[in-house]
């Protein structure tokens, strides 16, 4: 229990410090194709450290996204091995999950071969777009024997009602419904990769190549997509458009100020929008899978997320088999990708505790 205690105490210390990590630069070969990677291990260690692999989210930042590299330097320091492979589809911002299962596979090749590595079952980790691919690809056939346990942050269950709130704001659970100021990032980066196959936009491949732009804009400049800075693009690539897709976009790119849409409009792309994911891509819908995951799963949602609905997590949870190890935590000290603090001392302590509590159970579900 003690040794436990101290690992969290590791992480939560590098999480505040940046301390106590070493990256090596390495690859993975997946399908034949060499592939960028970042390896971490604690500073001072002994070699037998348990082994985790991360996958990030879509973001053409990579494995370098500043909270991504920081979880993952802290997981290190914790005491681990820690193996986050780039996957240049989703740097690309191309929703690709098939690629999931390779990179997996890929990452467990490379953390056999580390000496500083025990061999054995490993922790797998997704992040945001990655969370729901990591528990699906806990249970392939060819890796369900090697995964120890699965935790996702902030990851998505049903990707209809994630749609329906990044269109709308609006998110329900257990009869409950709730309104958020979505992020607008989640809808420009689903709508740039499937706009053109929802019926009645089959033409408007210039909205969706614009929606691109944006997204890619606020990634490039460190910049929330939900920030004013960015109307100045929304005004000129709205301008390049043909008049007939104009209330199109600004269903999905609204200036800042502006309020959404909303309204039927947008519930029927929302639903639209879903089923040509599903059709296209039917991996980027975890239900089906859910209800068959049999490691361990560890889950872990900001109260405040902007992108995907704190519920979603919560979803996520309740999709899951009852006969399996499963825990949800929603916490007010962070959101998609940055910290937050509650304002009264009282509740930072009492978050602290909880998230803490959690961590421990994460960190140590492997070795």
């Amino acid at each position: 229990m003690l040794r436990g205690v101290m690992r969290t105490v590791r992480y939560a210390r590098s999480w505040e410090n940046g301390t106590a990590a070493v990256l090596h630069e390495t690859t993975i070969e997946r399908d034949g194709t060499r592939l960028p990677a970042t390896f971490a291990v604690p500073a001072s260690h002994r070699g037998d450290l348990p082994g985790w692999i991360v996958l990030g989210g879509v973001t053409s930042m990579g494995r370098f996204h500043p909270q991504l590299a920081r979880f993952s330097q802290a997981l290190a320091a914790s005491g681990a091995g820690v193996i986050v492979p780039e996957v240049p589809e989703w740097r690309d911002l191309r929703l690709r999950p098939e690629v999931t299962v390779p990179t997996v596979q890929a990452a467990l090749c490379v953390l056999d071969q580390r000496p500083e590595v025990r061999r054995g079952k490993v922790g797998l980790i997704g992040v945001s777009f990655g969370a729901p691919q990591a528990a699906i690809a806990s249970n392939h056939e060819d890796l369900a024997e090697r995964i120890a346990a699965v935790v996702a942050f902030g990851g998505y269950c049903d990707l209809e009602r994630t749609l329906r709130c990044q269109l709308t704001g609006l998110h329900e659970w257990e009869g409950v419904t709730r309104r958020i100021d979505p992020d607008p990032y989640g809808r420009w980066v689903l709508a740039s990769n499937y706009l053109t196959e929802v019926p009645g936009c089959e033409e408007a491949a210039d909205v969706a190549a614009s929606l691109r732009r944006l997204a890619l804009s606020a990634t490039q400049l460190r910049l929330p997509a939900w920030d004013s800075r960015h109307d100045v693009l929304k005004g000129e690539l709205r301008s390049c458009l043909d008049a007939r897709w104009h209330a199109l976009f600004d269903m999905f790119a609204p200036a800042a100020d502006s309020l959404l849409v909303g309204g039927e409009e947008c519930e029927a792309m929302a639903v639209d929008l879903a089923g040509a994911c599903r059709s296209s891509t039917p991996l980027l819908d975890p239900k089906p899978v859910l209800g068959h995951i049999q490691v361990p799963i560890h889950i872990f949602h900001g109260r405040s997320d902007r992108l995907v609905p704190y519920t979603e997590s919560l979803r996520f949870k309740k999709a899951l088999p009852d006969d399996i190890a499963a825990a949800v935590t929603v916490t007010r000290l962070f959101a998609h990708s940055a910290d937050q603090q509650p304002s009264s001392v009282a509740a930072r302590i009492r978050e602290g505790l909880i998230l803490f509590r959690a961590l421990k159970a994460m960190i140590n579900a492997v070795g």
